[in-house]
C-alpha cells in the first residue's frame, strides 16, 4: 500500500471564487504570492477565468465562472469562495485514476490530455470530502508557464517568506471523520500519523476530534476533523453550516522564518487570532528554551510548542472570506512534525471568541 498513486506533491490548490482578479489581487498583497500565469478570454477560455499565483512551492489558482449556468457559479452560491480542487501531481494520471477507482473513489474527471504550444499533460480527477475533488496531474512534455492553456503573465509580489504547503485541514460532518481517514488509507495509502479525541481539543464550550492522514514521506497531510458534543456549537460546525456542507477549513503554509513572516502578514493587513497574554507567561515553563524573543513572539501573537523531536510555532489567520468558513495557518518548524497540541486549549478559547462576537457560538 506504499504510495499506490505514486503520488509526488501537491501541485496546486484551486479556489472558486466570485472575483477571481481580485481574489488574486489579495493573495499578491495580502500574502505575497507572485501571479505566474492567466487562462481566460483573451487565451481563448470562454467558460472561466483564472490566476496561478506562487511563493517557494506553493501553489494557488482562483478561478471564477463566466455565466451563470456553469458548474462553479452553483459551488460559489452554495459554499461561497472556497477550495474546489487540491491537486496532486502523480507519476501517471491514467494509472492513478484506474488504481483509486478500483479502491473505491468516485470518479469526477477521466483521464485526459490537456495541451497547447507547450506542451501536454494528462489530468484525471476523483472526489473526496463535500463537493471538493483531487485531480491527478502527470506532465508528459509540457514546458509551459504553469499549465496548458494558462499564458505567462507575470506580477511581482513582496515574498514573505512562504516555503511550500505544509497540511490542509479538511471539516466533515459528525460520524464521517473515520469514513474519510479510511478513504485515505484505501486509496491513497496513508497512514494514521495522528489522532486527537475531543479530550485533547476541547474548551467548556465545544469541542473537536481529529485525526491526521500522513503519506510515508510526510510531504502530504491531510488532517480530518469532525465536530464532538459540548455544551455549544464546535467552529467545526459553525464552518459545516455557513459552508453549507464538508470542505477544506484551512491552509497550512510552512516558512522559514515566522517571526519575519508574520511580521510582513501583519504589515499587509491580515487578521490573526490572539491568545490571552497569560499564555506568554506560562510558555517558558511549557516549552522550555526557544531561540525567539518571548517579547516578540507576544508582540506578534505568535504560539509555541514543543515535543520530542523539537518546536513549533504557529499562528492562525481569522477567516478571509465573509463566512466563517476558510482561514490559514503559518508554521515554521524547528524538528517537531506535530500541529501544536500543546496550543489546542489557548487556541480554541480565542476561536470561541470570535464565534461569539459573530452570535455563533
Amino acid at each position: 500500500m506504499e504510495n499506490p498513486l505514486k503520488l509526488k506533491r501537491i501541485h496546486h490548490v484551486e479556489f472558486w471564487v466570485g472575483n477571481a482578479r481580485q481574489a488574486a489581487y489579495f493573495y499578491r498583497k495580502g500574502f505575497g504570492f507572485s501571479q505566474v500565469a492567466y487562462s481566460g478570454l483573451e487565451t481563448g477560455q470562454r467558460q472561466r477565468a483564472s490566476y496561478a499565483l506562487s511563493q517557494g512551492k506553493a501553489n494557488f489558482i482562483l478561478t471564477t465562472p463566466m455565466t451563470p449556468d456553469d458548474l462553479a457559479a452553483d459551488h460559489i452560491r452554495k459554499h461561497g469562495d472556497g477550495v474546489r480542487d487540491i491537486a496532486l501531481e502523480v507519476e501517471d494520471a491514467d494509472q492513478a485514476f484506474a488504481e483509486a477507482v478500483r479502491c473505491g473513489a468516485q470518479p469526477a474527471e477521466e483521464p485526459h490530455e490537456i495541451r497547447d504550444e507547450h506542451g501536454a499533460i494528462r489530468r484525471a480527477a476523483v472526489r473526496t470530502y463535500g463537493d471538493t475533488i483531487h485531480s491527478l496531474l502527470s506532465y508528459k512534455d509540457y514546458k509551459g508557464p504553469f499549465l496548458p492553456g494558462f499564458m505567462a503573465a507575470p506580477l511581482a509580489g513582496d515574498d514573505c517568506g512562504i516555503l511550500r504547503i505544509d497540511h490542509i485541514v479538511g471539516n466533515v460532518e459528525l460520524g464521517k471523520m473515520q469514513y474519510w481517514a479510511d478513504y485515505y488509507t484505501r486509496v491513497f495509502g496513508f497512514h494514521r500519523y495522528i489522532t486527537f479525541d475531543d479530550k485533547d481539543i476541547s474548551t467548556e464550550y465545544s469541542a473537536l476530534m481529529s485525526i491526521v492522514m500522513s503519506d510515508d514521506s510526510h510531504s502530504v497531510k491531510f488532517p480530518i476533523n469532525e465536530p464532538a458534543a459540548a455544551r455549544n456549537k464546535s467552529q467545526i460546525q459553525e464552518y459545516i453550516e455557513a459552508y453549507g456542507g464538508a470542505g477544506a477549513q484551512h491552509i497550512a503554509l510552512q516558512c522559514k522564518d515566522v517571526m519575519n513572516t508574520v511580521g510582513k502578514l501583519q504589515r499587509n493587513g491580515l487578521d490573526f487570532l490572539r491568545v490571552p497574554d497569560t499564555y506568554y507567561d506560562l510558555l517558558p515553563s511549557r516549552v522550555g528554551p526557544v531561540e525567539e524573543s518571548l517579547a516578540e513572539l507576544r508582540s506578534l501573537g505568535i504560539l509555541v510548542d514543543r515535543d520530542e523531536e523539537g518546536y513549533l510555532l504557529q499562528i492562525f489567520s481569522k477567516p478571509v472570506e465573509d463566512r466563517p468558513t476558510v482561514f490559514f495557518e503559518v508554521i515554521q518548524r524547528k524538528g517537531s512534525r506535530g500541529f501544536g497540541k500543546g496550543n489546542f486549549k489557548a487556541l480554541f478559547e480565542s476561536i470561541e471568541m470570535e464565534q461569539a462576537r459573530r452570535g455563533n457560538l
